[in-house]
């Protein structure tokens, strides 16, 4: 065992400063915050050296989030803490499915179905599709977005790195894909599973063996 695995900050086991080692500390911790939140040390953010986080010259996860996604066993939405960013496993993703449709809050919304059926009905759609589907400007198609991706309804399938300007520069804009997580992973619904408490069991005990300083309630507060 390594000296950093003694450690209890995860940001001390976990150095973030490329596309794979993104990439490996998603499947390690099995879930895991974009931006500092309640557990110290448990963030993509925290645990990426300044000279990696947006430093004018390199945009860091923000950009290598693309090749996370792009492997295919890695989720990314704002699922977490009310609808923030976050990475998931394709594993643990499927008990938070499993946990967070259980809960009456996230039952679907009259007004988002639309849009949820045409994602349902294309297989995938950007937010800028939706919101010629749905007659919603861009702040309103968020709010629905979001609220899918809270309720494990939708969940990001890619990425377009979008280049602007005269010269065609790439500064960061990006365009993301929504599709269903059961169609992303291949998840059988109808097949038997966990429990919702199971899973959220499951859940709440690989962040305690990522991040030992996270309580019951920072849990709760990330799950849900």
């Amino acid at each position: 065992m390594s000296i950093f695995a003694k450690r209890t900050d995860p940001a001390a086991r976990w150095r973030i400063d490329s596309p794979e080692a993104l990439h490996r500390a998603v499947r390690a911790c099995g879930i895991l915050p974009f931006f500092e939140g309640p557990v110290p040390g448990f963030s993509v953010e925290e645990m990426t050296p300044p000279e990696h986080w947006f430093d004018g010259e390199t945009m860091g996860p923000w950009d290598w989030k693309i090749f996370a996604v792009q492997q295919g066993d890695i989720a990314y939405g704002k699922f977490l803490l009310g609808g923030k960013a976050a990475f998931a496993s394709a594993e643990c993703y499927r008990d938070l499915l499993n946990w967070r449709r259980s809960l009456p809050k996230c039952a679907l919304r009259e007004s988002d179905r639309r849009a949820y059926e045409a994602v349902c009905e294309a297989g995938s759609h950007t937010s800028r599709e939706l919101r010629k589907i749905c007659g919603l400007r861009k702040a309103q198609m968020d709010a629905v977005v979001t609220r899918l991706q809270y309720q494990t309804r939708l969940v990001t399938g890619d990425f377009e790195r979008v280049y602007k300007g005269e010269f065609l520069e790439y500064q960061g804009w990006q365009l993301a894909s929504f599709c269903r997580p059961e169609d992303l992973f291949e998840y059988d619904l109808d097949a038997p599973f966990r429990t919702p408490q199971e899973s959220y069991d499951r859940l709440a005990a690989r962040i305690r063996d990522a991040a030992p300083a996270a309580s019951d309630a920072d849990i709760r507060k990330m799950l849900g």
